[in-house]
């Protein structure tokens, strides 16, 4: 039995991709995936709670950017645009 086939625990949203098949099928890491879960579902489950929710894992998301980009050497970092 396929995993999109059942649902484990609350309520099932029927929609025509599921966002586990979407984050896979874009190549999106951890956080991208958590982001975007948070940010697409909250109008129909938990509202502004799933928007912090979000919000908290892009600011980990963000924090790790910022760490790796420090590691790298001189010049291989972010290039601001302005």
């Amino acid at each position: 039995m396929s995993a999109n086939t059942r649902q484990v625990g609350g309520k099932h949203y029927a929609a025509e991709i599921q966002h586990w098949d979407w984050v896979a099928s874009n190549n999106l890491d951890y956080f991208q995936g958590q982001i975007t879960k948070y940010v697409t579902r909250w109008r129909k489950k938990n509202g502004l709670d799933d928007l912090l929710k979000a919000q908290h894992f892009l600011e980990k998301y963000i924090e790790l950017e910022i760490e790796r980009l420090a590691c790298e050497p001189q010049g291989q970092g972010y290039v601001s645009q302005d």
